[in-house]
Parts: structure tokens; C-alpha cells; sequence
């Protein structure tokens, strides 16, 4: 399961994200709507945090997503 790591305090949420496996960046968007699921109950006029969580995977997963399409159509350098 993916935890916050206090050593990355100088990186951005970005960069951070970019360093987590594919599973771990699934767990830490479920988590996200699991926190933001709370804060709702407690604050129901405030805007999710996840937002910008959310969006920053979903950027990092496309990105990824065309690189593994990109890899698999380059001819096999022999």
C-alpha cells in the first residue's frame, strides 16, 4: 500500500507521484477518496483535496500509458 514519505518534502506532489509504481499510485488515489470521504462528513462545503491529487495520477497513468504504447510499436533494435 502507498504512504506518504516525509523525505520527499522538497519534491512536488508531481514528482513525488512519478517515483510510484503503478499499483501504489491506484492505492494512493483509493486512499485519497477514502480521506476525502471523511473531510466531507465533517466539512460538506469544502472542496475535496483530492482534487488535485487526482488529477496529478491521472496525468502521470496517461503518460505512462503512451509511453508503454510508444515502446511496444518501436521496432526491435537488432
Amino acid at each position: 500500500m502507498a504512504r506518504f514519505a516525509p523525505y520527499f518534502d522538497g519534491l512536488a506532489l508531481e514528482e513525488q507521484i512519478k517515483t510510484l509504481g503503478n499499483d501504489e499510485l491506484l492505492d494512493f488515489w483509493e486512499e485519497a477518496h477514502v480521506i476525502d470521504s471523511a473531510v466531507q462528513e465533517q466539512e460538506p462545503a469544502s472542496i475535496p483535496p483530492s482534487m488535485q491529487y487526482e488529477r496529478a495520477i491521472l496525468q502521470e497513468l496517461q503518460l505512462r500509458s503512451c509511453q508503454g504504447s510508444l515502446s511496444k510499436q518501436a521496432p526491435a533494435a537488432n
